[in-house]
């Protein structure tokens, strides 16, 4: 289902901005954090998803296991400076 909303053009800083509504962003696809790309072709400006949104820090430790992800790195022995 497409959607579409008459919205005003808002200075914001230097730049220009235009909120994207709920319901736009949504029958979009779009999340917090996710990459876009923006371009002008001709007066029409075409905002297009790149990727997946890039995850917080937060939610990297909530997926964090320490079962899965602990322990040495290393497999090898003392080596140099190491060896006492």
């Amino acid at each position: 289902m497409t959607k579409s909303a008459t919205l005003t053009v808002q200075q914001w800083g230097n730049s220009l901005a235009v909120r994207i509504p709920a319901a736009v962003a949504r029958s979009a696809r779009f999340r917090v954090g996710q990459p876009v790309e923006v371009s002008a072709q001709d007066s029409n400006i075409l905002v297009k998803a790149l990727g997946e949104p890039k995850l917080t820090l937060a939610q990297k430790l909530a997926a964090f296991d320490p079962a899965v992800h602990s322990g040495e790195v290393m497999a090898t022995g003392l080596v140099g400076n190491e060896v006492l």
